[in-house]
């Protein structure tokens, strides 16, 4: 959806200094982190559902969505996590409703994304053991959450969106969902499962103007992230410092962690106009890591 002609400033144009994206000033040469330029979007009229979105890579989502203009849904079952999510998103120029759900309720799931625009499917989980150690209610908890929880959600979305011959399906996979790591048996097949799944949504929605893709990022600066480094650390008895850069981090070309904006920017991209040929496949952000 693209605005329509004006000779005022559009306020969603990253270059527009009133933009609330571009309200910091900026950062010094000397930050080694990325501070990616937002990609021009206009998201008004919509509405977008968000997962996982009271922190990490769900929340940065539902921010860049609502500085888009978009009206977002931010799921999670963390109430006060989504509290300070809506005030962050205060003066933004979409609005934040806060909703409070736990994805392990599929039926409840698939109801909440009646009406839905655009589908962002990011909540996850990770538990790292070897496959015999594995516990297989976990495991079944974890492909509940990462693969069947987003095919409910579909269910409830892809109505709408086909009633309005326009939809946008995001899914948050992984560099785990293209090569496979040991003691992360759950995760790796979720997240393979997810891959497949929104191919299969992009063949069926097409006819439709309904896109779907998934962003599969190496490791990114999560509470999910940091939790695994403390697993890690414990199962082979090493610094967690040396479980970033001799484990986690081993296969990548570019040594540090993605930032959330980062992924975030990504998927606001597949939500544009410029976009619209882009579906069934996957945008890797794995820092060359799949160049092996």
């Amino acid at each position: 959806m693209t605005a329509s002609a004006s000779h005022s400033p559009n306020p969603l144009n990253p270059l527009n200094p009133s933009n609330p994206l571009n309200s910091q000033s900026p950062p010094e040469r000397s930050d080694p982190r990325p501070h990616p330029v937002a990609t021009a979007l206009d998201l008004r009229g919509r509405t977008a559902l968000v997962t996982g979105a009271a922190g990490g890579i769900g929340a940065a989502c539902a921010l860049r969505l609502a500085a888009a203009g978009a009206r977002v849904r931010a799921l999670d079952r963390d109430a006060p996590g989504l509290d300070a999510l809506h005030e962050r998103a205060a003066s933004l120029p979409g609005a934040v409703e806060s909703v409070v759900l736990d994805l392990a309720d599929l039926d409840a799931a698939e109801e909440a994304a009646a009406g839905t625009d655009i589908l962002v499917n990011n909540a996850g989980t990770q538990l790292v053991r070897p496959i015999q150690d594995f516990p297989p209610d976990e495991f079944r908890a974890v492909l509940t959450l990462l693969l069947e929880a987003p095919f409910r959600l579909l269910r409830g979305a892809l109505p709408h969106m086909y009633e309005r011959g326009w939809g946008r399906v995001v899914n948050i996979s992984s560099v785990h969902g293209l090569r496979g790591s040991a003691y992360k048996s759950a995760y790796v097949a979720a997240k393979h499962g997810l891959e497949g799944l929104s191919k299969v949504t992009a063949l069926e929605g097409a006819p439709h103007g309904v896109t779907s893709n998934c962003v599969s990022p190496g490791y990114v600066r999560t509470p999910l992230v940091e939790k695994q480094l403390a697993d890690q650390a414990a199962l082979h008895d090493i610094p967690v410092e040396s479980v970033l850069t001799g484990i986690l981090l081993a296969d990548s070309a570019l040594k540090r962690l993605i930032e959330p904006g980062e992924v975030a920017e990504a998927v606001a991209y597949l939500c544009g106009p410029h976009a619209s040929f882009i579906t069934g496949t996957t945008l890797t952000m794995d820092g060359g890591w799949t160049a092996h």
